[in-house]
């Protein structure tokens, strides 16, 4: 697998040795030991996620604020913009954004280590997003920033439209208000 670094060192863009001919494709999604050498340190995963969404919907800016999750996130089928938020206040990182294309063309995965917020937005009709994570889901400890943080000025390629929100989604914390590490 091919793992280059985004502009925070700490997320990273996982590339997988992709076989194919005119029958098909065929790559290793997942392999533990290569994922720990590949980021210098052992991770354990604990829960698999799937998700579909329609085109325009936006999930996120999520996080746990206690059992933070790490997350290796893919798109299998159509086509997502995928942001991770750094929002460790010790990080000389904090505050910033990095955000990728994740398709079920290019095969990229991302890597988004404990203390980052996460969120996509649906670029094609529909996306179905799989996500591995270290720490289970705990609705209690579940915090949301808002996806429009004028602080944060990420780019989301909305094209002018707005997206589609969960209720929970519409109503996520500015940065400066939001609980964080």
């Amino acid at each position: 697998m091919k793992v280059t670094a985004t502009a925070i060192p700490d997320v990273l863009v996982i590339e997988p040795k992709v076989f194919g001919d005119a029958r098909g494709f065929f790559y290793e999604s997942f392999n533990q030991k290569a994922f720990d050498e590949a980021i210098g340190r052992h991770v354990e995963f604990v829960q698999d996620n799937h998700s579909r969404s329609a085109k325009g919907v936006l999930r996120g800016l999520h996080y746990q604020i206690e059992q933070p999750q790490g997350k290796l996130v893919r798109a299998v089928r159509g086509s997502v913009f995928d942001v991770a938020v750094d929002i460790r206040r010790s990080s000389p990182t904090f505050g910033r954004w990095v955000g990728e294309e994740l398709s079920e063309s290019n095969h990229k995965q991302l890597w988004i280590p404990p203390g980052f917020a996460h969120g996509f937005l649906v670029l094609t009709d529909a996306a179905e997003f799989l996500y591995k994570t270290t720490n289970y889901y705990a609705p209690a400890h579940e915090r949301c920033i808002a996806w429009n943080d004028p602080t944060l000025a990420i780019d989301w390629p909305l094209g002018g439209a707005m997206p589609l929100l969960s209720a929970k989604d519409a109503t996520g914390a500015m940065l400066d208000k939001a609980e964080l590490y």
